[in-house]
């Protein structure tokens, strides 16, 4: 497999104060690949800095084998990247249909029927409801529609910042059964920062765990899983 994502001693300050050190980190074509760690660890942070905000004040951001770290927002959404960003962030006002088309229209493209009809076939509960408005659909409603609107940009990388973030537990397996099934059947790579550490592991092929910035474990979702300090820190009530 080809590496499609590569951070290379990335540092990321907000004034003074150091938020990611020195981070190394990889996400080959077709993988799902996860980054864990507990509240502060830096874990949104990194994921915006792909996105160049902020700035990586340090290191090197590649994708698909270029450098993206000093280009502008739009133009690193653009070759290929979608997100999906923690709080969802749809737009309250606009339908279901009108939150999926600006999914398309953020990076330039055109709408697809073909897109849009392969969303609420993962999502039917969004074909359910096109008509309705963002801010009326439930919390795991929101969250499927903040992933399809990431999709519509046909991406080749999709980052997803806590996709169970308050949502209950047969909505969580839903998500992330949408997320395995996109892998399986598209190949699509995905980048997922979650806090749910057993549910994001068991679906990764590849796991990072950040804790105050740095990484400091990385190796398969099942060697992770195996690993005791993993049980004690974020499976057993850890912090």
């Amino acid at each position: 497999m080809s590496t499609l994502l590569e951070l290379a001693g990335v540092s990321t300050f907000y004034g003074a104060v150091q938020a990611l050190k020195n981070v190394d980190l990889t996400v080959d074509e077709g993988e799902i690949v996860t980054l864990i760690g507990a509240n502060g660890a830096g874990k949104s942070t990194l994921m915006m800095t792909i996105c160049g905000q902020p700035r990586a004040r340090a290191g090197l951001i590649r994708y698909d084998g270029a450098e993206i770290t000093d280009l502008p927002t739009h133009r690193i959404m653009r070759r290929g990247i979608a997100q999906a960003p923690e709080g969802r962030r749809i737009f309250p006002r606009m339908s279901v249909r009108e939150n999926l088309l600006m999914g398309a229209e953020s990076t330039g493209q055109r709408a697809s029927e073909a897109e849009m009809a392969r969303v609420f076939a993962l999502f039917p509960r969004l074909a359910e409801r096109h008509a309705q408005r963002g801010g009326t659909l439930s919390g795991g409603e929101q969250q499927m529609l903040a992933i399809g609107r990431a999709l519509m940009a046909r991406p080749r990388l999709l980052m997803l910042d806590e996709p169970s973030l308050g949502l209950a537990p047969l909505i969580v397996r839903q998500i992330f059964q949408a997320i395995r099934t996109l892998n399986r059947e598209t190949g699509l790579t995905v980048l997922l920062v979650e806090q749910n550490a057993y549910q994001a592991l068991r679906l990764a092929h590849r796991g990072y765990v950040l804790v105050n910035g740095a990484i400091t474990m990385a190796g398969s979702g099942a060697d992770l899983l195996a690993r005791p300090e993993i049980h004690a820190a974020y499976l057993e009530g850890g912090h």
